[in-house]
């Protein structure tokens, strides 16, 4: 009997759709493909009785950013990876550098191997100047580099600690020279290690980057590096 019942009502379903189908086109009422399409598909649920017979499944994925051509993180890549590729390569990072710094300290220290790569290409020296052999005080040196008096106290409070006022301070990983450790040491005009044209590379690199003098002490207090 239960098999019957069923019968019946899938019978009245289908009767219940079809009939004002049927009427309509009896009547020469347009329909489109897609309401015969919507109920067709009416039709076929009623009479299957569909119902969900499990969870939905939802998915997820996960994204792996390319490294580039010379091996390097993608840009976009985490800190950490940009750490591990710095320190591979044997570059200094200051506690407390971003993405951004890490990757620019990385570009400068290609750069500077690059330039020297060039260097002994063409027999020529590796130190594109020569050690400063002049006397003078770091008050007559900033002075001449035309540093405001305004400004000398953050000039002495970042060279005192990035060369403790030698002007031939070079780091050996980097290369970096003179008084404010300039990178790489030939793009100061004049020669890196002589620490008046080393200032003065240092006083339009203070205020091209940071503003001013007074930005490249904040940033060098807060960072330990400039």
């Amino acid at each position: 009997m239960a098999g019957v019942f069923a019968g019946l009502a899938a019978f009245g379903f289908l009767a219940a759709y079809l009939v004002p189908t049927t009427a309509a086109l009896a009547e020469g009422v347009s329909s489109s493909s897609f309401d015969v399409a919507a109920a067709d598909a009416q039709v076929y649920s009623a009479a299957a009785d569909v119902v969900a017979t499990g969870p939905v499944l939802t998915g997820g994925y996960a994204m792996q950013l390319q490294a580039q051509a010379d091996g390097a993180p993608h840009v976009k890549a985490s800190l950490e990876e940009w750490l591990t590729y710095a320190e591979e390569k044997s570059v200094d990072v200051p506690d407390g550098a971003s993405r951004e710094e890490v990757q620019e300290l990385i570009a400068e220290a290609a750069t500077a191997a690059e330039e020297a790569t060039e260097s002994q290409a063409a027999g020529t020296s590796v130190i594109q100047s020569a050690f400063y052999t002049g006397g003078g005080a770091p008050a007559d040196w900033m002075t001449a580099a035309g540093i405001a008096e305004g400004d000398q106290g953050y000039v002495d409070y970042i060279v005192s600690r990035e060369s403790g006022w030698n002007p031939n301070a070079t780091n050996a990983s980097s290369g970096a020279c003179g008084l404010v450790q300039a990178l790489p040491c030939s793009k100061v005009p004049g020669g890196g290690y002589d620490p008046v044209a080393n200032l003065q590379w240092a006083n339009g690199y203070a205020v091209g980057r940071y503003g001013s003098w007074a930005n490249a002490y904040a940033f060098w207090t807060s960072n330990h590096w400039w």
